[in-house]
């Protein structure tokens, strides 16, 4: 049988600048992908690790490890009357503050903890009303850095009474009610916490699922890369094809 259709004036006919091209590519996408599923693998095994200390060290013995921002914590202590109102947050489009505030472990160093956020009042000159459990609470989250201001800020503008409105919160700034505070502070897990406001932030750790995301794009590269090579390689030839060399 006679081939016939569209197909019967072509061939494949491999072009070596192509193949170069992709043979330098393809090794590259596929590395990254691999990287990537190793870079999930890692953080599983993190997260796994974590959530055991979270569950079997107290306060005091994780701050005497290390606090690694992202780990899962939970901590039994007291809110102190120390709030500061981080400015310019905003939720939804309307503008408001995240709130942090001073908290006292039954054991261990003080910790500022992020409570989430809270929409500003109508006025300026005005500031939410803040309250706090009383007594002593059991809480969860998530250490985060402290919101450090950027270079060359001002230095902040010394104000009386509480809560304070802060455009940020450096660590050095926080520690004029604490000096053996904590390197890093918590965010609650979510807004069941005692004491939480509007705490629906993103994590900042990577996840898993972020990784095998990634590797998923680099694998998919890869295919493409491949089946373009192969589909630019399916040429016409014959006279008619001025494209066709060799």
């Amino acid at each position: 049988m006679s081939e016939s259709g569209p197909y019967k004036h072509r061939r494949w006919h491999f072009d070596w600048r192509l193949l170069v091209f992709a043979g330098a590519f393809l090794p590259v996408l596929i590395s990254l992908g691999v990287w990537q599923l190793g870079r999930a693998e890692e953080k599983q095994q993190q997260l796994q690790q974590w959530q055991l200390q979270g569950e079997n060290l107290s306060w005091e013995q994780q701050v005497r490890q290390g606090l690694d921002h992202g780990r899962p914590v939970t901590v039994q202590g007291r809110y102190s009357e120390y709030t500061w109102l981080l400015d310019n947050r905003t939720r939804d489009g309307a503008p408001g503050y995240e709130v942090l505030t001073l908290f006292y472990p039954n054991a261990g160093r003080p910790v500022v903890i992020n409570r989430g956020w809270v929409r500003a009042p109508k006025t300026r000159a005005s500031l939410p009303a803040i309250d706090a459990p009383a007594g002593e609470v059991a809480i969860q989250g998530r250490l985060a850095a402290f919101p450090e201001p950027p270079v060359l800020a001002d230095s902040p503008r010394q104000v009386e009474g509480w809560p304070r409105r802060v455009q940020t919160l450096p660590r050095s700034a926080a520690m004029a009610q604490a000096d053996n505070l904590a390197s890093a502070l918590i965010r609650l897990a979510d807004r069941d916490q005692p004491g939480a406001y509007r705490a629906d932030w993103a994590p900042d750790v990577m996840g898993p699922q972020t990784h095998y995301g990634y590797a998923f794009q680099w694998f998919s590269l890869a295919l493409a890369l491949v089946i373009l090579t192969a589909v630019a390689s399916y040429r016409k030839t014959g006279a008619n094809n001025d494209n066709d060399i060799g």
